[in-house]
């Protein structure tokens, strides 16, 4: 289990559920490159059957053969509509349209709507809600948590959207996720060890997309095991030090950042079908702890 939650995201937490019944839908940002792990499953018990939009922004760096199953799956969610986009596309024009078709005009209340958007650290909203406004309003980067405040802002005269801190949840249990969201920069580089995500990446490229490997760093034939491909990657690319040991920390950094630019190609980290998988084990890893401790409190009992 992962654990990284700054004092701010609790604060926009209690923020969202305050706000949340005030807004008329619900626009969630996620990484088109990890749609399920970019997923807050936080957001989908408040907001209950109020209308949502995922937005499946940095398109342009997610394997589109991938993406089209999640794309199935996120709108087979009730009341979920979905658009993909991404900075180099004009996609994101489309949203205010989107917005109207969900939330129909009525007779008894103003033509104005109030979208509550909301997404993981580092996801790109910021860029997303500048794009719309055609001005910069958001602060932008790319470090993890940057938006510390509310803000509300006019992006048409029927469409508000009320901006929020980026929110991860308090534990992410689900121990693939919390890897893939090191690996995107969703979480801060000093919450895990840059060896251990860079391990995770080269495990997940000579699984699923071993021919990049060998375009990229010229490997041939492939090692079979994550770190033998890091140790190749770095005699590659010169990451070694004195007595010609792999300098780890430096080859992990490099894989970590080609990974975030795209420099290794336009990726999915996951599929429906893995993800589900994995969040099955959670609930077994769940129900064994809960039995445990009531194992333990019947003992005390006793």
């Amino acid at each position: 289990m992962i654990q990284w939650y700054p004092g701010h995201m609790y604060k926009a937490s209690k923020e969202f559920r305050k706000i949340l019944p005030q807004v008329d839908l619900v626009i969630e940002v996620l990484d088109a490159r990890l749609p399920g792990s970019s997923e807050n499953p936080m957001l989908a018990q408040l907001r209950r059957d109020k209308p949502c939009i995922k937005l499946l922004n940095k398109s342009d760096l997610s394997d589109q053969a991938r993406l089209v199953p999640w794309i199935a799956s996120l709108e087979s969610q009730n009341q979920v509509r979905t658009l993909v986009c991404s900075i180099n596309d004009n996609a994101i024009a489309g949203l205010p349209e989107l917005c109207r078709s969900l939330v129909p005009r009525r007779d008894n209340r103003s033509a104005m709507i109030y979208a509550m958007i909301a997404g993981i650290p580092n996801v790109g909203k910021s860029t997303l809600i500048n794009r719309l406004a055609g001005r910069q309003i958001a602060k932008t980067g790319n470090e993890a948590a940057l938006t510390r405040m509310q803000q509300r802002i006019e992006i048409s005269p029927e469409l508000t959207l009320i901006d929020t801190p980026g929110m991860l949840w308090p534990n992410i249990e689900n121990e693939a996720s919390g890897y893939r969201l090191a690996a995107t920069g969703a979480i801060r580089d000093t919450a895990l060890e840059l060896q251990d995500v860079a391990s995770f990446i080269a495990e997940f490229m000579l699984k699923t997309y071993p021919e990049r490997i060998i375009q990229r760093y010229d490997i041939e034939p492939l090692p079979h095991t994550e770190i033998e491909l890091l140790e190749a990657i770095a005699h590659r690319r010169g990451c070694i030090v004195s007595g010609g040991r792999v300098d780890l920390e430096k080859v992990s950094r490099l894989l970590i950042n080609e990974l975030r630019s795209g420099e290794l190609g336009a990726i999915c980290m996951e599929t429906p079908e893995e993800f589900a998988e994995e969040w099955e084990r959670v609930k077994v890893m769940r129900a064994e702890k809960a039995a445990k401790k009531e194992a333990r409190k019947a003992r005390r009992q006793k």
